[in-house]
């Protein structure tokens, strides 16, 4: 199916990121805090189950996961204030990009965004200039191969999924953004060995580079954009051509 160089590529650049271990720590620390503001126990409150997941599967801490569920559901005393905030921009050969932040200091969060685009041969946008290019969807990956295809068309096809990719021994399920929860849960209850879950900015179009230097560049600024504190997701529009090559 289409888009299995693009989930590669994000999949690449994910991995990049979360060697970063202390700020993704930081960053899913954070994400914790803001779900467990509708409830400490994850039994009840999906969105902190899934802040939970996203977490173990990165590696955090248990401690480091109790504390922020502490402070984000006001058990250990007051914390940040941390607001979502999205920003959005152009990057070199003209990427759209989109950015989600967790911030307590909207002020100091747009100008270290700003900064890092225009560093990166890139610029912070108004409100709406690239939200149009995205759509808001759920996202579920798992494992399975190749041969657990017609089985997991089976499934898809009760839980009313809008399509899925398969890449190695993993497939990335995907259906509206409303339907997380359902598609989580339905998939895990017919057996299937779900892995992560949340939602995703999907581009709905894209733009090729085939230039090197452009290339790295683009890559440079989803890179400066990821490192910041305050930044909880980079969605790009960017698609590398296979036979690129870059240093």
């Amino acid at each position: 199916m289409a888009g299995h160089s693009k989930w590669s590529q994000i999949k690449r650049t994910k991995a990049v990121v979360d060697a970063k271990r202390g700020a993704v720590f930081t960053r899913l620390g954070r994400e914790i805090m803001v779900a467990a503001r509708a409830g400490a126990d994850p039994a009840g409150n999906f969105q902190l189950r899934t802040a939970i997941s996203k977490a173990r599967a990165a590696g955090v801490p248990a401690v480091n996961i109790e504390r922020a569920i502490a402070k984000g559901s006001g058990q250990a005393g007051d914390g940040a204030q941390l607001e979502e905030v999205r920003y959005e921009g152009y990057g070199p050969g003209g990427m759209a990009v989109l950015v989600e932040a967790l911030t307590d200091n909207r002020n100091r969060t747009a100008a270290d965004l700003r900064l890092a685009f225009s560093k990166n041969g890139g610029n912070l946008g108004e409100n709406g200039c690239v939200a149009y290019l995205f759509e808001h969807r759920s996202e579920v990956i798992l494992n399975a191969g190749p041969d657990d295809e017609e089985r997991l068309l089976d499934s898809l096809l009760e839980l009313a999924a809008d399509g899925y990719e398969m890449v190695n021994e993993a497939v990335l399920v995907h259906g509206s953004f409303e339907a997380l929860e359902s598609l989580q849960d339905g998939l895990h209850r017919a057996g299937w060995d779900v892995r992560e879950w949340g939602h995703h900015w999907s581009a709905q179009t894209s733009v090729s580079v085939s230039d090197p230097e452009t290339a790295q560049s683009c890559l440079k600024l989803l890179d400066a954009l990821d490192g910041l504190d305050d930044v909880r997701s980079v969605s790009a529009n960017l698609e590398l051509a296979p036979d690129l090559q870059i240093d």
